[in-house]
């Protein structure tokens, strides 16, 4: 079983950086494909970014350029470099993982469901004021 752990969620300031960190652990061979999604209060669960274990990324339109998916794979942790942050990114952001891409890079870049994907994370906390 797969069992991923965020970190690195926070209250700052407009414009301001985070990095968020999602640590996996168990059968991490599972894991291959990672990816953040983000719930903001009274909304749906969105998708923002995905990478597969070749490096492979894709992002959501809203995310482009400002935020960064990485992977370290000897330490199978997953980051969300998050830069020049607005209010409106005040979510809970959900790290996840899959082994079949697609349903990730699907639910970032289409808008797809993401209900069926294998494994998620508790949640960090990012509040964004203005």
């Amino acid at each position: 079983q797969v069992q991923l752990v965020e970190s690195g969620g926070g209250s700052v300031q407009a414009g301001d950086s985070l990095r968020l960190s999602c640590a996996a652990s168990g059968y991490t061979y599972r894991s291959s494909c990672m990816g953040w999604f983000r719930r903001a209060p009274g909304k749906e669960r969105e998708g923002v970014a995905a990478i597969d274990s070749t490096g492979r990324t894709i992002y959501a339109d809203s995310m482009k350029g400002r935020f960064t998916i990485s992977k370290d794979n000897a330490k199978n942790t997953l980051y969300l470099q998050m830069n020049t942050l607005k209010p409106e990114d005040t979510a809970m952001y959900y790290c996840a993982a899959d082994p079949t891409p697609e349903r990730l890079f699907l639910a970032v870049g289409a808008g797809a469901g993401s209900n069926g994907i294998s494994y998620w994370g508790q949640g960090t906390q990012v509040t964004v004021s203005s």
